[in-house]
């Protein structure tokens, strides 16, 4: 049985940073790609990242260039997402979901789901 578990969101300041991290069990952790997503109030879900099986970064959504970074350590079965720079439009919940290769280098999910971490950034 797959399980997922988000953590380290929180409340923060416009301009401060969090690390989100995400554990993986009951799954061969760096056979699959994977990937953070967020989704806000009344909107659609969103890919955030996607980070291939040996650690490179294969997407970043425009609106996190350069203040995200995705990474992970295949050791651990964990996933992190350092978030600099927030903005208020970055608040939302946070996903991930080991996810499958996709052609145009985004994370295609598996439908293994955890409860996501809330992130909420203070104008």
């Amino acid at each position: 049985q797959v399980q997922v578990v988000e953590s380290g969101g929180g409340l923060v300041q416009a301009g401060g940073s969090l690390t989100l991290s995400c554990t993986v069990f009951g799954l061969t952790f760096d056979n699959n790609r994977m990937g953070w997503f967020r989704q806000a109030p009344g909107k659609e879900r969103e890919e955030v990242a996607c980070i291939r099986w040996n650690g490179i970064p294969s997407y970043y959504a425009d609106s996190v260039k350069g203040r995200f970074t995705i990474s992970r350590d295949n050791a651990k079965n964990t996933l992190y997402l350092q978030m600099n720079s927030l903005k208020p439009e970055d608040t939302a919940m946070y996903y991930c979901a080991p996810s499958r290769y996709s052609s145009d280098g985004r994370c295609v999910p598996y439908n293994y789901w955890g409860q996501g971490t809330q992130v909420t950034v203070s104008s």
